[in-house]
């Protein structure tokens, strides 16, 4: 298959996906949410695939979303904002719902929609130098579409504190609120990836979709139809049209302090 935005490398039970928006830290956009998605969908319908692994090209894996893309989205009506979040709710849900061993990569910054990727996942590796963050309130809105995502890798406590400050946070700390699994130093990456790997690939391809079901079942995470999904599209594309965070995107594009501060 062929993409503009991302980068797809098929391997011996395995497959790579890149972010490829370098020039932008792969900040995220339509076109990257329904590559994205698309890619995902696919390698979850092949026997050979067993193991996908995601990572970002350039100085970062994810810088949350494009610029360009915030501007459109806050000219959007609501029923484009609507499409436009639960397009990106998908994408979470795609991650989520994978029967294959999902490994994320991430270096340089996890900003925003990033962590839901992050979230959606089933083991995440951080480079030690790596910051997180849910900016969003700091932008008059709030991290909807990922947070059924975000609460149940890290639960609830650990989830107000960061969706409620927005403040930005070391990879150690992400590794202590149970957002990701290891942090390590650049140079030993990929052999901690490998380890993952080989772990994956001892194990039998169907019990680990069945023991993927098994926990999202007891942790009630495995219905499909969730009105949860819309529910929180439907939030997201409220906020974006309010007072709130109109004035929010407009200050950070204008690059001044929001009228609430």
């Amino acid at each position: 298959m062929e993409f503009t935005t991302i980068k797809v490398q098929l391997g011996e039970s395995m497959a790579w996906i890149n972010l490829d928006r370098p020039e932008v830290r792969n900040a995220l956009n339509d076109a990257m949410i329904s590559e994205l998605t698309e890619a995902f969908d696919w390698l979850n319908s092949r026997d050979d695939i067993r193991v996908i692994i995601l990572k970002g090209n350039g100085k970062c894996f994810c810088a949350g979303a494009d610029l360009d893309y915030m501007k459109a989205m806050a000219n959007y009506s609501y029923p484009q904002n609507l499409d436009d979040a639960q397009k990106l709710s998908k994408l979470f849900q795609t991650i989520h719902f994978c029967d294959k061993a999902v490994i994320v990569c991430v270096h340089g910054a996890c900003i925003g929609g990033a962590n839901g990727i992050v979230s959606a996942a089933d083991i995440v590796i951080a480079e030690k130098e790596t910051k997180f963050a849910f900016t969003e309130v700091r932008l008059g809105l709030t991290p909807a579409t990922i947070s059924p995502f975000v609460v149940a890798k890290i639960g609830l406590t650990h989830a107000k504190e960061l969706m409620l400050t927005g403040r930005r946070f070391t990879a150690e700390e992400a590794k202590t609120f149970g957002l990701v699994n290891a942090v390590v130093a650049e140079g030993e990456m990929i052999d901690i990836e490998r380890q993952y790997i080989d772990h994956f690939l001892h194990a039998s391809p169907d019990a680990i979709a069945e023991c993927k079901n098994l926990l999202r079942m007891v942790t009630c995470t495995d219905d499909r139809f969730n009105p949860i999904y819309l529910l929180t599209s439907e939030a997201i594309a409220n906020q974006r049209i309010s007072e709130a965070g109109q004035e929010g995107m407009a200050a950070f594009f204008e690059k001044r302090k929001p009228n609430w501060e």
